[in-house]
């Protein structure tokens, strides 16, 4: 019997299985379509076989990121949550599909990325406490920077300026697309019958954070929680699928992870952290040496200096679960 193919993604906070909507949509389908994945879920995205989360490491060591490629991937196993649509149905959750890559997508990177106090207060942080040292240091400012030209690239505007003008914008048409969803899904328990399908799992995929995070700035959240239909959707997923993240949720940060070997008894733990800041300290040099963030004749010096906005947030207790 062939291995199971390796699913790496974001681990889970806030009383869902992963932070990262991307990492949700593919825990979701293979959920509904009951493949058996061998599940890996880490903080570090240096340690996904792609260098980002989330990854499927196929028993052909061939290597997916994208979550529609992950998805083709599973029903070209047999794993199809679809197999029952027909075919107006399938064409339907496609539209569907691309209609929150077009309105709702935006605004979630908006939310979680651009608006300043979400950013700082929820999103930085939680994936600075999260990462290892030293990654915790740079990676955040790095995904940020790429969520912006992603959404530089869905709005076709290479100027794209933050304010309250493009926050106004992006939030009614995420308003609108959860409005027709909401209209779509009626009072049935999922879109199309009584059986998940991939549009159910990109639509828990980007509701459930909105849902579930402790936002400063909620007025995504706001609308969403005036859709009951909407809510109780995202709800009944996480109690018949995801039942014991909502359980672990507040003991999360100290509950061992199921790789976790013999580093994790004391007398190794120290050791294990300074062989893991060592490492990494060494592998984010090289890559500013690579990208020409720092000259060689410059390194001692600017090793020696506290680089600027670059506090460290949090403690960093747990820095070595889900990275074993």
């Amino acid at each position: 019997m062939a291995a199971p193919d390796e699913l790496f993604c974001w681990e889970g906070d806030w009383g869902l299985p992963s932070v990262s909507t991307d990492s949700l949509v593919v825990l979701a389908y293979a959920q509904f379509a009951g493949a058996p994945l061998k599940l890996r879920k880490i903080s570090n995205p240096w340690r996904s076989p792609s260098g980002s989360l989330p990854a499927l490491r196929t028993n052909q060591k061939e290597t997916l990121s994208r979550p529609s490629e992950i998805i083709i991937h599973l029903r070209k196993q047999k794993y199809n949550a679809d197999y029952d649509l027909s075919a107006k149905e399938g064409a339907d959750s496609l539209a569907f599909i691309s209609l929150m890559e077009e309105k709702l997508v935006p605004a979630l990177i908006y939310t979680f990325w651009i608006e300043p106090k979400n950013y700082v207060d929820v999103t930085r942080r939680w994936y600075a406490e999260h990462m290892p040292f030293p990654l915790n240091f740079f990676l955040p400012g790095r995904m940020q920077r790429q969520q912006l030209e992603k959404l530089r690239l869905l709005r076709g505007d290479e100027s794209l300026e933050a304010g309250e003008e493009l926050e106004k914008e992006l939030y009614r048409d995420a308003a609108e697309c959860m409005n027709l969803l909401s209209q779509r899904l009626g009072s049935h328990k999922f879109f199309f019958g009584d059986s998940p399908s991939s549009l159910d799992a990109y639509v828990f995929g980007h509701l459930a954070p909105v849902l579930k995070s402790k936002l400063p700035n909620g007025k995504l959240q706001q609308h969403l929680k005036s859709l009951d239909n909407l809510t109780n959707f995202c709800t009944n997923i996480l109690l018949l699928y995801f039942p014991r993240d909502g359980r672990e949720s507040s003991s999360q940060k100290t509950s061992p992870q199921p790789e976790a070997g013999d580093f994790d008894h004391v007398p190794n733990k120290r050791r294990k952290q300074f062989l893991s800041a060592l490492v990494a300290l060494g592998a984010m040099l090289s890559y500013a040496l690579l990208s020409g963030m720092v000259s060689i004749q410059h390194v001692q010096r600017e090793a020696l200096e506290e680089p600027p906005d670059m506090q460290p947030i949090g403690s960093h207790d747990h820095e070595e679960e889900g990275d074993d």
